[in-house]
C-alpha cells in the first residue's frame, strides 16, 4: 500500500493531479477542495494516499493531510458512499467542515456534494457522529461566525478570491483552480493582479 507521494506537480485537471516522482508520473485523484490548496506546477507536493483496488482499475486517492486522509477513509465505510462519492463531498466541504456538519447534524450542507442526496447525507451524519472526534477548537469556529457549508477555496486570501471571481464570471471551479495554480508569485500580488493573470491564462 502506498502511503504517500512526495514529488513535483507535473499537472493539476479537474479532479486529477500528476505528480512525477523520480521520473515516474503519479495520476492521484484529488477533491476540489485539495486542488485549491495545491502549490503551483512545478512545486514539491506531498499528498497522503488511499489506494482503490478494483477489479478493472486501481486509483489513487490523495489528500494535503492526514486529517483529510482519515475523514475520507471514515466516509466510505458508510454504505452507499464509496471513493467517488466521498471525494464529491470533501469537495464542498473540508475535512473540519465535514466534521461540523456531522456534529451539527446539518444533513443539507453535506447534500450539496454532487451525486450525494438528503438520505445518503443523513446516513452519513448516522453512521459517523459518534465515531468521529469533535475538539472544542472546532466548535470554536461556529462562534467565529464560521459556514458550514462555504469550502476553502485557496491557502492565501488573493488566491481564494480569485477562484471565486472566475467562478462568479461561469469558469468551472476545477477550471478556476487550475488558472490560478499556474500562476508564479502569486504571494507577491493583489487579488486583482491575480485575477488578471489567471483570465489571461484562461484566454
Amino acid at each position: 500500500m502506498i502511503a504517500y507521494v512526495n514529488g513535483i506537480i507535473d499537472d493539476i485537471a479537474g479532479d486529477n493531479v500528476v505528480v512525477d516522482v523520480g521520473g515516474v508520473g503519479m495520476n492521484v485523484k484529488i477533491s476540489a477542495d485539495t486542488a485549491a490548496r495545491l502549490p503551483g506546477i512545478g512545486e514539491t507536493v506531498r499528498l497522503y494516499t488511499y489506494m482503490s483496488v478494483r477489479e478493472d482499475a486501481i486509483w489513487l486517492y490523495g489528500f494535503l493531510s492526514r486529517n483529510d486522509l482519515e475523514i475520507f477513509k471514515k466516509c466510505i465505510t458508510v454504505s452507499g458512499i464509496g471513493p467517488k462519492g466521498a471525494l464529491s463531498i470533501l469537495s464542498v466541504l473540508d475535512a473540519d467542515s465535514l466534521r461540523f456538519a456531522i456534529a451539527m447534524g446539518d444533513a443539507r450542507a453535506i447534500a450539496k456534494a454532487p451525486g450525494v442526496g438528503q438520505k445518503t447525507a443523513e446516513r452519513l451524519i448516522l453512521e459517523l457522529k459518534g465515531k468521529l472526534d469533535f475538539d472544542d477548537g472546532m466548535i470554536g469556529r461556529e462562534a467565529a461566525g464560521y459556514e458550514t457549508a462555504h469550502p476553502a477555496a485557496g491557502d492565501t486570501p488573493q488566491k481564494k478570491e480569485a477562484v471565486e471571481a472566475l467562478v462568479a464570471l461561469g469558469y468551472a471551479q476545477a477550471e478556476a483552480v487550475k488558472a490560478v495554480n499556474s500562476i508564479e508569485g502569486i504571494e507577491e500580488m493583489d487579488s486583482g493582479a491575480v485575477l488578471k493573470a489567471a483570465l489571461k491564462y484562461l484566454f
